[in-house]
C-alpha cells in the first residue's frame, strides 16, 4: 500500500502539510513543496505529473523498482536515480530511490522504505541553511543519505573477511565458510554493478549544466561524486582481499598435504627397513648370513632398529617428521 507525506517548505523550514491535489508548479519564491511517496504506482504519481509536468518517461522509471541508477535531464526537470544499501542476514538488499527536481518541487519516490520518510526528512532538515538555497541543495541531502548507507554494509563485509582470513591462517576452510565467500564475491560483483552506473550519474551532476542547481552547489555534488568513488575503491580492494583469502587458502591446503605425504613418505621409508630385513629372513633358506652365530637374531634386530632410528632422527632433523 502507497503512503504519501507532502508538506510546503519555506526559507529552509518545514510548514504545512498539503494534499498532492493542491499542488500548484508556481508556489513562490523560496518556497517548495517535498513529497515523499512509498512504493508508488501510476495511479500515485498521475496528480504530480499533472501538477508539475513530470515527463511520462521519467515517471515510468521511478515506479519500476529494478531500474538502475541514472540521471536524466527534462527541461527544468531532474531525475536522479539510486540504491540504497542494506545488509540483512549476511545478504546485501537494494532498495531504489528516485528524486524529481523542479523549481518548486521535491518528489521523492522510494521502495521497500529504502530511506525512511521521517528519518529522511529529519537528517535533511537538520541543515536548514542548506534547505533554504533550493531544492537543489535538498538533492545533495538525500543522495548524501543514499551513500551514507553505503560504509555500514561496506564494514560489516570487511570485518566478515577478516575474521575469516584469521581463521584461515589457522585451520583451513570448510565448505561451508568457502561457499559464503564464493557468495560474497557475487554480491560485491552486484554492488560494484550498482556503484559504477550511480558513479558516472554523479559525474553528470558535477560536469553538466545542470537545471535547478547552482554553481554554488558544485562542491557538494563533487563530494557526493568523491565519496561515490571511494566506496567503489573499497569495494575492489574487498574484493582483491576475497580473491587473496581463495588463493592463501588453497596453497596453505596445498602446503598441508605436502606436510601429510612427507610424513607419510617418511614413515614408509623407516618401516620398509625392518620389513625388507625380517621379509628376508622369513624365506627359511637353509643357507643364510648369522644363522649359524649365537648372537645373530639379536644382532638383525640392532641392525634394524639401529637403521630406522637413524633415518627417524634424518627425517626429523629435515623436517618431514
Amino acid at each position: 500500500m502507497t503512503t504519501t507525506s507532502a508538506f510546503l517548505y519555506r526559507d529552509g523550514s518545514r510548514g504545512e502539510a498539503v494534499l498532492l491535489d493542491e499542488l500548484m508548479p508556481d508556489l513562490g519564491a523560496g518556497t517548495f513543496a517535498w513529497v515523499i511517496l512509498d512504493d508508488p504506482t501510476t495511479a500515485d504519481m498521475v496528480p504530480l505529473a499533472n501538477a508539475f509536468g513530470l515527463h511520462p518517461l521519467a515517471v515510468e522509471d521511478a515506479i519500476d523498482p529494478s531500474h538502475g541508477p541514472k540521471v536524466e535531464f527534462y527541461e527544468e526537470q531532474l531525475l536522479v536515480i539510486a540504491k540504497v544499501a542494506r545488509l540483512e542476514k549476511e545478504t546485501l538488499r537494494y532498495r531504489q530511490v528516485a528524486v524529481f527536481i523542479g523549481p518548486h518541487h521535491v518528489i521523492v519516490a522510494q521502495h521497500g522504505q529504502a530511506l525512511g520518510s521521517e528519518a529522511l526528512r529529519a537528517s535533511v532538515e537538520a541543515a536548514p541553511e542548506l534547505l533554504k538555497r533550493g531544492t537543489g541543495y535538498a538533492l545533495y541531502s538525500i543522495l548524501d543519505q543514499i551513500v551514507g548507507s553505503y560504509l555500514p554494509v561496506i564494514e560489516a563485509v570487511e570485518d566478515h573477511v577478516l575474521d575469516t582470513e584469521k581463521h584461515m591462517l589457522t585451520a583451513p576452510l570448510d565448505h561451508a565458510q568457502i561457499a559464503a565467500l564464493f557468495g560474497l564475491r557475487r554480491q560485491l560483483i552486484l554492488f560494484q554493478r550498482i556503484l559504477n552506473p550511480f558513479s558516472d550519474a554523479a559525474s553528470k551532476l558535477v560536469d553538466a549544466n545542470i537545471p535547478n542547481i547552482d554553481e554554488q552547489a558544485v562542491p557538494y555534488f563533487q563530494d557526493i561524486a568523491y565519496q561515490i568513488m571511494r566506496v567503489e575503491n573499497m569495494v575492489d580492494g574487498l574484493w582483491d582481499v576475497v580473491t587473496s583469502v581463495f588463493e592463501v587458502n588453497n596453497l596453505l591446503e596445498q602446503q598441508r598435504q605436502g606436510e601429510i605425504n612427507r610424513k607419510l613418505a617418511a614413515w614408509a621409508a623407516i618401516i620398509a627397513v625392518p620389513t625388507a630385513i625380517s621379509g628376508i629372513y622369513g624365506m627359511n633358506f637353509a643357507n643364510m648370513p648369522e644363522l649359524a652365530t649365537r648372537f645373530g637374531y639379536p644382532a638383525v634386530l640392532v641392525l634394524m632398529l639401529g637403521i630406522s632410528l637413524f633415518l627417524f632422527m634424518r627425517f626429523r632433523q629435515s623436517g618431514w617428521l
